[in-house]
């Protein structure tokens, strides 16, 4: 049973990424699943996840209503708008226990507090987009090439990370109502678009977590989850 586990895991974790209502809870009622995650997975999948669902129930409501079209699509760009926030929230939740586990593993000295501050000074995910640039800045203060490491993890990332940076251009353009952007691809929103990107964050969070476990580990000796 023991070399069981790590099979029966992976293979939840593989279907929650392949269904976008499942996701991981199901998978996060196993015990060794909550030992082995961080807290910021654990809120994405679950209480991030929750609100993602209120609005996709509220779009399927709308939608199947006559005359709907319209409010369906004003719908999907406000979903769009809260994935990309949800996503932000997730990735600066994960990079403030990273930082959290590199300085108190690393040192007890009185220049800990400092150290700490520092790198979380001027964060990007703090006051930008979750775009591939602004996560990868903030996490590689650590030591870390995230991205080049999140590519080595599953191949299929590059295209995730490519959805993501979509996601980013769509959360701006909606946000400042500037349609007129050469970056905005594909050039219009769907439901079936937002629920990509929505796939593309899940797997992804479920890498960073992966990557900076590993990574962390290997350099301050202990496991930061």
């Amino acid at each position: 049973m023991p070399r069981l586990l790590p099979l029966l895991v992976s293979q939840r974790f593989q279907a929650s990424v392949e269904n976008p209502r499942l996701r991981l809870r199901d998978a996060l009622r196993l015990d060794i699943f909550e030992r082995m995650h961080s807290a910021s997975l654990r809120t994405w999948s679950r209480a991030r996840a929750a609100k993602l669902d209120e609005i996709e129930d509220v779009h399927r409501a709308v939608g199947s209503a006559r005359g709907g079209r319209a409010a369906a699509e004003q719908l999907t760009h406000a979903y769009a708008l809260l994935l990309s926030s949800q996503f932000q929230g997730f990735c600066r939740d994960l990079h403030s226990e990273c930082v959290a586990h590199f300085v108190g593993a690393g040192s007890t000295a009185p220049a800990a507090p400092v150290i700490q501050a520092a790198l979380v000074l001027a964060r990007r995910l703090d006051r930008g987009t979750p775009n591939p640039g602004n996560i990868g800045a903030d996490f590689n203060r650590l030591g870390i090439e995230l991205w080049p490491e999140i590519h080595r993890l599953d191949q299929r990332n590059a295209a995730r990370q490519m959805r993501i940076a979509q996601l980013a251009e769509w959360r701006n353009a909606i946000a400042h109502d500037d349609f007129g952007r050469e970056a905005l691809v594909p050039l219009r929103v769907q439901l079936a678009t937002v629920r990509g990107w929505r796939r593309a964050c899940d797997a992804l969070a479920g890498s960073f977590d992966r990557v900076m476990r590993r990574y962390l580990a290997s350099i301050m000796g202990t496991s930061p989850w």
